[in-house]
């Protein structure tokens, strides 16, 4: 069998590596030990309950580890579950969980992108659901000193209305790490390979609230391990490309104008921005194309059915395409 965190083989469970990464080593078992919200027994999961992300319709919960068994817990937990979302206005809801761990593991295993620690886990009923460890909470329970770029920039349903997340650029993002992170370049290329990244995988949900500073305990900020990566268009396919502008007047690029869809000069146009050197900018988007047949390989390999795993390596395909043009 796989390891249901990482895909390597193994007897049973999770392998070691991802057991220490998300359990401190402790065995835990891959099937929740309730079953998974539905009609009969919605009533015990409200209280646990907070609505994310996928247009705004996905729950997730707080789970604890408590004796070696993970519990709901009402805050603090120590980690978040997603489970199928209730949703009869996304495509495909079934394959929420595991679009979001594939995507999750692409970014990490294959493109070296830090991302949060995650798997996927079953209820006891059979259900799978995605889980992910908290980097916000510290052994002990406290959090670290955490702000997201909508509240960096001070935005707010009350301020900026119901899209108040989608209102904004990723140049935007950039300048706010330049002012807030000491060293901002290696912070301002990781963004850019994030930004290349929802791109490709086609996550139009990638706005404000997906992307965080932290203060770390020497009192400096860095970004935080990426989270909420998804090929979104597979669940909301009339979704726009990107979640925010690359930068104020992108539309207006030849490119753009040319395509109808932004290219390598636009992106080029992002680094240039950002501060990124041309080369290093040129090497984040060549990836990519250089690493496909691991991507496929990956996809082929994971928990998606057939249908949802020719409509996701498409989708990269397609955009993989664009930045050949």
């Amino acid at each position: 069998m796989k390891c249901m965190a990482c895909y390597t083989h193994v007897k049973e469970g999770y392998c070691l590596s991802c057991r220490k990464r998300l359990f401190d080593k402790k065995k835990i078992s891959t099937v929740l030990p309730f079953d998974a919200p539905k009609a009969g027994n919605l009533v015990n999961f409200q209280q646990y309950s907070q609505y994310m992300s996928v247009s705004g319709v996905q729950l997730k919960y707080s789970l604890n580890l408590v004796n070696g068994q993970l519990e709901l817990c009402e805050k603090g937990g120590q980690y978040i579950l997603k489970p199928i979302p209730p949703s009869r206005h996304l495509t495909e809801p079934d394959a929420v969980p595991e679009n979001e761990h594939l995507t999750m593991q692409i970014g990490e295993q294959i493109l070296g992108i830090n991302t949060a620690a995650n798997a996927l886990i079953h209820f006891k009923d059979g259900v799978p659901a995605y889980i992910t460890r908290r980097f916000d909470v510290k052994p002990d329970g406290i959090k670290y000193l955490q702000e997201d770029f909508a509240q960096l920039t001070n935005r707010t349903h009350y301020t900026h209305g119901e899209t108040y997340k989608y209102d904004g650029s990723y140049e935007e993002i950039g300048m706010l790490i330049k002012r807030f992170v000491a060293a901002a370049i290696p912070s301002l290329e990781r963004l850019f390979q994030l930004v290349v990244f929802n791109y490709v995988f086609s996550n139009g949900d990638a706005h404000l609230k997906n992307f965080s500073l932290s203060r770390t305990d020497a009192g400096e900020y860095q970004l935080t391990p990426a989270y909420d990566l998804m090929s979104t268009v597979i669940h909301t396919p009339q979704e726009a490309d990107t979640a925010l502008d690359l930068y104020e007047g992108d539309t207006d690029s030849g490119f753009y104008s040319a395509f109808g869809y932004y290219g390598r000069p636009d992106f080029m146009e992002l680094a240039k921005r950002l501060g990124i050197v041309a080369k290093r900018a040129e090497r984040i988007i060549d990836q990519f194309s250089s690493k496909h047949a691991l991507i496929k390989t990956f996809v082929e390999n994971s928990y998606l059915s057939p249908a949802v795993k020719a409509t996701y390596l498409l989708n990269v395909e397609n955009k993989i395409k664009r930045f050949l043009l």
